[in-house]
């Protein structure tokens, strides 16, 4: 069983804004090569290609070579550590929107 991503790995990846924009891509896609996610990017095939290798080191794309392509796929598990973390704070939250609905009916009964 491979060792478990760090969350700083996977903040850091997502933390670039045309590295999200490339995941998001890649989630929409189901599957997809460097050169499709290229075309329209304005983005060189290089700089694609070092943001798919972020990427994959954080656990967030896996990829499977076929032939001379090399096809992309989102991990969605490899967003756990950071929706772990997140959830440590769901409390904060509740508390907050409970405040929030009370001073609401006082304001407005």
């Amino acid at each position: 069983m491979p060792a478990p991503i760090p969350i700083d790995a996977v903040i850091q990846a997502l933390a670039v804004p045309t590295r999200r924009a490339v995941f998001e891509r890649v989630i929409q896609s189901g599957e997809i090569t460097v050169v499709e996610l290229t075309r329209g990017s304005g983005v060189t095939q290089g700089a694609i290609s070092q943001h798919l290798k972020s990427l994959k080191q954080a656990g967030l794309v896996s990829e499977r070579p076929e032939g001379r392509k090399v096809y992309y796929r989102a991990r969605p598990e490899g967003l756990e550590p950071l929706a772990d973390w997140m959830g440590h704070y769901g409390a904060f939250w509740r508390d907050r929107f409970a405040g929030l609905r009370a001073l609401l009916k006082e304001i407005d009964p």
